[in-house]
Order: C-alpha cells, then sequence, then structure tokens
C-alpha cells in the first residue's frame, strides 16, 4: 500500500512536469488557423499586432504565419540567447519576396545569407563607405540644410514659418547619401536632377512601403501563385523602375571615367564615392564586382539612410515640440557647450549628453526598425528551454521589450533623463534596449545614424526658434514602413535665432 502511494506521487509529479512542458512547447501561442496559422491575427503595424499577443500569451510566441514557423522574442533573456550562444545559427535572413525583387541576387548587405561573401560586402561597406574617414564630409549637406531654412525664412526674425519637416530631412539625407554613392546632388537650387530626385524618391518609399508590410505570398505558397494580394506584381514593377535608376547611376559614372584613377591608387579611392570605387575593383574582378553586385551595394547604403534616418530625425523633433522643456535643455545644453561662434560640428557631439539621451529615448520609443530584420535558423536550436526547428523565422519585437513596464518605469513617457546612467543599457541590461539589433547582423549603418542625426538636430535646435503649427499635441500615431515612418507627416513653425545670424549669413 506504501509502495502504491508513493509511485502514485511518483507519477503524478512526472505528469505534471510532461504536462508543463508540452504546453510550453506547444501551447504557448493562440489558436491556429488552417492554411492562414495565426496570419489572420496580424494587421498593420505588425509590431503592434505582436506585442498585443505578447501581452496575452508571453514574451516567447511561437506561432506559424502560413506554412512558415515563427518564434517572435520579446524577452531580454531569450534575446541574448538568440544573438549570443545562437547567433550563427540565426545569422541567415529568411527567402522573402522583397529579398528577391530588391536584394540582387543577395548582394544587399542586409538581405545576403550568412557566409563568407556577406563577410566581404560588410567590410566593403565598413571600410569604403562607412568608415569613420567619411563622417566630415557629411557635415556641408547639413548646413546646406540650414542655409535652405535661413533663407526661406526672409526677414522674419519676428515671425515663424511652418516647414516640411518630413520632406527637409528626407531632401538632405538624399543629397548626403547620393553625394556618398554617386558624387552628385539631387535637391537644392539650380540642381537640374531635381525632377528625377523626386521620383527616385516615389520609387524609395514604394520599396520601404513594400519592404515593411505583411504580404500573405511570403507564407501561403499557392497564394503566391495566384497573386492573390498583388504585391509581388507590385514589387516587379517598382523593382524594374528601381533598377533603371541603379543603372543610370552606373552608366553616367562610367561615361565619366573619374574611376579610372582609383584602380591602382587605393588612398585616392577613399575619397571618391562608392560607384567609381566599385567600378575601379570591376576593372580588376568582374565577378565579385559586377553591375549588380554594385546596384546591390546602393541599395544597401539606401536602406542604411534615407528614409530611416529622416524618420529617426523627424521622430526626435516631434517628441521635442511636444515636450518644450526638454526642447529648452538641449538649447540650453548646445548654448553652454557650442555657444553661437560656429555651427555644430562633430566633434561637439559627444559633450552633449542631454541631446543624445534625447535621441536614445527617441529610439526606445520609435526604434528604426521595430522588429529588426527578420532572422531564420539554419539549423535546430532551443531559445529558454523551448525547440526551435531549422527553417524557423526570429522577430524580436525591441518595439515591445523597450516599452515594457517591467523593464522600464514609465514606459510610455518620454523621459531622456533615464538615460544619464550607462548602466541601463549595459552588460545583460543592454538586451532590453536594442534599436540596431545586435550580434553578427547588427545594423551597419548604426554609427551613420548617431553621427548624422546628433549633427543634424543639434544644428536645427541651435540655428532655429521651433513651435508646433497650432496648440493641439503632435499626432504620434505610426504609420506603415519598414522604417516606422509617422502616420502624419510633421510640420512646425520655426524662425532663426537672432545669435545665430552672423554664422548662417556666412553660409
Amino acid at each position: 500500500m506504501e509502495l502504491s502511494f508513493y509511485y502514485l506521487v511518483i507519477v503524478s509529479i512526472a505528469l505534471i512536469l510532461i504536462t508543463k512542458l508540452y504546453l510550453h512547447n506547444h501551447f504557448s501561442k493562440p489558436l491556429a488557423l488552417p492554411i492562414l496559422g495565426h496570419l489572420h491575427l496580424l494587421q498593420n503595424p505588425i509590431h503592434q499586432s505582436l506585442n498585443k499577443l505578447t501581452q496575452k500569451h508571453g514574451h516567447i510566441l511561437h506561432l506559424l504565419f502560413g506554412s512558415r514557423r515563427a518564434l517572435i522574442v520579446s524577452s531580454p533573456s531569450a534575446a541574448k540567447e538568440c544573438f549570443t550562444n545562437n547567433d550563427i545559427i540565426f545569422a541567415n535572413r529568411p527567402l522573402m519576396l522583397f529579398r528577391k525583387h530588391f536584394g540582387y541576387n543577395d548582394t544587399a548587405v542586409g538581405t545576403a545569407p550568412y557566409g563568407q561573401h556577406w563577410r566581404e560586402l560588410r567590410r566593403f561597406m565598413a571600410v569604403h563607405a562607412l568608415s569613420p574617414s567619411r563622417l566630415p564630409s557629411f557635415s556641408p549637406d547639413v548646413h546646406s540644410l540650414m542655409l535652405k531654412l535661413y533663407s526661406g525664412a526672409g526677414e522674419g526674425y519676428n515671425n515663424f514659418k511652418k516647414v516640411e519637416v518630413k520632406d527637409m530631412l528626407f531632401e538632405m539625407m538624399m543629397n548626403l547619401m547620393s553625394e556618398l554613392i554617386a558624387g552628385k546632388n539631387y535637391y537644392g537650387e539650380g540642381y537640374e536632377d531635381l525632377k528625377e530626385g523626386r521620383k527616385f524618391r516615389e520609387v524609395v518609399e514604394e520599396v520601404f512601403l513594400l519592404s515593411g508590410t505583411s504580404t500573405v505570398e511570403d507564407f501561403i505558397p499557392f497564394a503566391r501563385w495566384m497573386g492573390i494580394s498583388g504585391a509581388e506584381k507590385r514589387m516587379e514593377k517598382v523593382g524594374k523602375e528601381l533598377d533603371n535608376f541603379y543603372q543610370k547611376i552606373i552608366d553616367d559614372r562610367r561615361r565619366v571615367g573619374k574611376w579610372k584613377e582609383y584602380v591602382d591608387d587605393h588612398d585616392q579611392e577613399k575619397k571618391s564615392n562608392i560607384v567609381d570605387v566599385m567600378l575601379a575593383m570591376q576593372e580588376k574582378d568582374k565577378n565579385n564586382y559586377s553591375d549588380v553586385a554594385i546596384k546591390g551595394m546602393i541599395t544597401s547604403l539606401l536602406a542604411a539612410g534615407t528614409l530611416t534616418v529622416a524618420a529617426i530625425m523627424e521622430w526626435a523633433m516631434a517628441l521635442l515640440l511636444n515636450h518644450p522643456d526638454a526642447l529648452k535643455k538641449v538649447k540650453a545644453e548646445i548654448k553652454e557647450q557650442v555657444g553661437h561662434s560656429h555651427l555644430i560640428n562633430n566633434s561637439d557631439i559627444s559633450k552633449l549628453h542631454y541631446l543624445n539621451n534625447v535621441i536614445k529615448e527617441t529610439l526606445r520609443l520609435f526604434p528604426a526598425a521595430p522588429l529588426l530584420a527578420p532572422h531564420e535558423s539554419s539549423q535546430d536550436c532551443t531559445v529558454s528551454g523551448s525547440h526551435i526547428p531549422k527553417g524557423t523565422m526570429l522577430l524580436v519585437n525591441v518595439y515591445a521589450m523597450q516599452r515594457d513596464n517591467q523593464l522600464w518605469d514609465n514606459p510610455l513617457e518620454f523621459m531622456p533623463e533615464r538615460f544619464d546612467s550607462d548602466d541601463i543599457v549595459r552588460g545583460d541590461e543592454g538586451y532590453k534596449y536594442l534599436p540596431f539589433g545586435t550580434g553578427r547582423r547588427r545594423c551597419p549603418g548604426e554609427s551613420l545614424s548617431w553621427n548624422v542625426v546628433g549633427l543634424t538636430l543639434g544644428a536645427l535646435v541651435q540655428c532655429f526658434e521651433w513651435e508646433r503649427v497650432g496648440k493641439e499635441l503632435v499626432d504620434l500615431s505610426e504609420g506603415v514602413g519598414l522604417s516606422l515612418p509617422m502616420a502624419k507627416p510633421l510640420q512646425a513653425m520655426y524662425k532663426p535665432c537672432m545669435d545665430m545670424h552672423a554664422v548662417l549669413s556666412q553660409l
């Protein structure tokens, strides 16, 4: 009798443990529908839909997107496990429609599979495109923006003027990146390429929209064959338009012939634009530096800049307009640390701690890639005790982590002061704050973003007074797209600062 009792206890405990393990591995998810899986639960913006599921079902979700397994992580400990113990396993990208149509045979750094080819692309970008030596070359574009705003204000130091913030920031980033890529500008007085630049902008915005939108064809094979959503046709059309722009850029640079000077002069090539550098390399290695590879690199650089960086700055300006006390603090800090004798420069940025806190807090609330770029497991692995099969798509919901009230005090409040202590994002704590990702596939444009955002935002506050268009707060609703745009493009009122007249008039 006594043995039977102990036997019953042991069996009961074993059943409880097995049941818990089974539930953990198989039922930590909402009900899936045949064929669709959990796709019916997803609405745009996708990161918000997944955040709601996380709040209901837990920080680690095992979902089915049609026929594709998906692991959704919004826990710092699980994110750390994915990007440390399993970093190589999750270093690949899933095959998606946007990768097929905009990835140029996997020559774009962001979409290329992990391996030697990807390492060479990443190294080229780090050495030739986004190296620290390139940073000073970004200042002229920031100065041009300040001059444009100053000239547009006329003589009115007492009257505010309205400006479309998104447009001005995108145009600046487009000039900055096109100068880096091909040594040309699309925007500004006297530019013959203004019409071409506007068309290019339309295409780039469409690429970002299509790349950041959930597409049923990515997850259900027969939906792709039937063209249910029409997304692939749109991608094919936009992809051809994008390719035409890229080919024109390459042909123009090839015709100019400047690249010939860099074939054997490796010091000089660091001063050149990226297309010329790659054309010089093409002369020696046509396979690895084909026109397709050049187009892939252009795509990588446009993804690292343009809309992504412009969106970060737009959100930062919107938050400052809604929090005038924070705007005053930034202005006071710039006055104390930089003064009015010169425009803020790269060497000033490190001294502006509160400005940097504002940028960090902006990226916490509105990360440029709220789900990071999708990863895919190249073999079976384990995350938080759960078996993850090969071919599982990984999405890390940094948007959810960075707004989690268990990880942050008053997470929905704009509080730049929370970053006064570096400990908040150091060590294991750092995995709750991943606006640029981490691990091998960390965003290669991170340094570009920090420097350009700091330089531009600092100059805008230094040179001008800013106000909201009306008394109502700026609408912070989120739009749809790869770069987390504002649903309503930001407008603002500005006027030049009297203290900066001497500097601005000399630009």
